[in-house]
């Protein structure tokens, strides 16, 4: 914590100084996060007080180190903070649900298309739940570009999304750091095929060719939650994990940013309809028929877990933006027309969702009803069931589980890609076991000795440089549309305050966040997007085109960074960054 403002002499400081100062820094590793005296009245001025909610670095190692920065360089500009860190699913819970933060760190699952901004940042969900823009955020000219680059298509999406990254830069409601490079260990001797797709989705895994006498693939999976709920619609459980992907089918799948049929025979657009051709004689793992009734089940549900029983809506966390596209179904045999609100890019996009069995899920409509805890008002059983076993139709059915230990699936002979004449990737192996290993290291470590063919979850960046390849194994490295970030909870002051959020944003150096938190494995970002759709603009050269680092090479210039703080309205008593209550 700073007690005064420094001497000339003691600045700039560098980022090592300003962390070595904050020893007294206050940690906490369970409980609400502490609520900020922000409300402003005529009574008093008090410094400005925030909790950082984040991973341990037992769940996310990279995730407690940006935080333990963040507070340095709070504490540097006047600010008091202390980091609540909590577990995986108790930090989402804490976020995506409850909405109990002032800021937090994270990696935010993103996507290969800008779209997923819309349900990001949109403030019809500033109050819902998941991913639905947990900042609370309202912008009546950013949701006019989310919704003009929803509905364009080729050049002109391209500029609408350029125009919408500007003002975000602009804004800033979350500050994008850094894309994290996804590594994982293989093993090359059991099967060929790694990489011909993204091991974080199902073709990731049909696409493998399986050696001789190979009947079983093995994956080391570091996030026990796979294990505990098997909920497709749950935000808290649910991460970059492909598993579900191969329990549930979807009308499309995703390469390399395409989209593919799946599920569905084929499709056509047209001004707004997608008219939809469903795969013949499809069935789930329980051998109830799939067919059209299930998919329009399916898109009422993630619009309403209520089934319109309620006062209001009550979506899931999950597939909210997607789903919001839809305005009707029409079904008639095997073929299904979707008018959406939607050009054809975000159409193809909304066939993407995991198409779930009416005869299990509509009885889950109901209010939930667990014992011993509160639930909030409109929570049914569909966002709280654990879903264990789950029923799907994809091409591995779940066979087993032991909670922390393992999960098992097993191939689905009837699944529709095992048919003569049908040209897609099928499960190559009899059984795919999930063995649930808490540690980058002993994941790696079970790969070597031939315990696991593949380390499932993303590598920590700090074990990298220590693994050494053999003939019988691999490093497999993956493009990322995943991103770490700082979110701030625009629903309390001083959070609100875009100048406030923009003078954040400029204490983080991300090229040394980088460097040193990501031991070079990331690469620095001023947008949440891909490259591809980055404008030139926007495009890293060095340093951030929109918030530029107050400072040089690693040196945090203070008295630049209290300039930009004052600049935003705040005042200093005493070296303290003051606010009103």
């Amino acid at each position: 914590m700073t007690d005064g403002t420094p001497a000339p002499s003691e600045r700039p400081r560098s980022r090592r100084a300003v962390l070595a100062g904050t020893a007294g820094l206050a940690v906490a590793t369970s409980g609400c996060v502490r609520q900020v005296r922000t409300v402003v009245n005529r009574e008093s001025v008090d410094q400005l007080s925030v909790t950082i909610v984040t991973l341990p670095a037992d769940g996310d190692r990279e995730g407690i180190r940006l935080a333990r920065e963040v507070a340095a360089v709070l504490e540097a500009v006047g600010v008091d903070v202390s980091i609540d860190m909590r577990s995986n699913e108790e930090f989402l819970r804490a976020v995506l649900i409850n909405h109990e933060f002032d800021l937090y760190v994270g990696r935010h699952p993103g996507s290969t298309d800008p779209d997923f901004l819309y349900e990001a940042l949109h403030s019809i969900y500033a109050e819902e739940s998941g991913w639905q823009n947990p900042f609370g955020y309202a912008n009546l000219q950013l949701d006019d570009l989310l919704e003009a680059q929803r509905r364009a298509d080729g050049e002109e999406r391209e500029a609408a999304v350029a125009e919408l990254l500007e003002e975000l830069a602009r804004e800033q409601p979350f500050v994008p750091i850094c894309v994290p490079e996804e590594h994982r260990f293989v093993r090359t001797d059991r099967f060929d095929g790694w990489g011909e797709a993204h091991p974080a989705t199902r073709l990731g895994y049909l696409e493998l060719e399986a050696g001789d006498d190979v009947d079983r693939l093995r994956t080391a999976h570091t996030d026990a939650r796979i294990s505990e709920n098997l909920n497709p619609l749950t935000a808290e459980y649910r991460d970059y994990e492909p598993f579900l992907e191969l329990v549930y089918d979807s009308l499309a799948t995703e390469r390399g940013g395409e989209i593919e049929p799946w599920l569905a025979d084929d499709w056509t657009y047209d001004d707004g309809t997608l008219r939809v051709r469903l795969r013949e004689d499809c069935r789930f793992h329980d051998d109830e028929p799939l067919d059209v009734d299930d998919v329009e089940f399916t898109y009422r549900l993630l619009q309403d877990t209520e089934l319109e029983g309620g006062e209001s809506p009550s979506p899931p966390p999950q597939y909210r933006g997607l789903a919001a596209a839809v305005e009707a179904i029409d079904v008639d045999g095997r073929d299904l027309e979707f008018e959406l609100d939607a050009g054809e890019a975000v159409a193809e996009r909304v066939l993407t969702v995991p198409i779930l069995p009416k005869h299990v899920w509509e009885d889950r409509a109901a209010p939930a009803n667990i014992r011993g805890v509160s639930v909030a008002q409109g929570a049914t059983e569909a966002v709280t069931t654990d879903n264990v076993p789950p029923v799907g139709s994809g091409p591995f059915r779940f066979e087993g589980r032991t909670e922390r230990e393992h999960v098992t699936l097993e191939r689905y002979d009837d699944h529709f890609t095992r048919r003569e004449g049908v040209e897609l990737p099928e499960a190559s192996v009899e059984e795919l076991r999930i063995q649930i290993d808490p540690r980058s290291t002993s994941a790696i470590e079970l790969v070597n000795t031939d315990g696991a063919d593949i380390t499932s979850a993303i590598l920590e960046t700090y074990v990298l440089d220590d693994i050494e390849s053999t003939p019988e194994t691999a490093m497999l490295e993956s493009p990322s549309w995943t991103f770490y970030h700082l979110g701030f909870n625009t629903r309390r002051a001083p959070f609100a305050n875009a100048r406030f959020r923009r003078a954040v944003a400029g204490l983080l150096d991300k090229d040394w966040l980088v460097e040193n938190v990501f031991h070079g494995y990331a690469a620095p970002t001023a947008t949440p997007v891909t490259e591809e759709w980055t404008p030139e603009e926007l495009a890293w050269n060095g340093e951030d085109p929109a918030t530029p680092f107050f400072g040089t090479d690693g040196e945090l210039d203070v008295d630049a960074a209290r300039d930009a703080f004052e600049d935003a309205g705040f005042s200093y008593d005493d070296g303290a960054l003051r606010v009103r209550r």
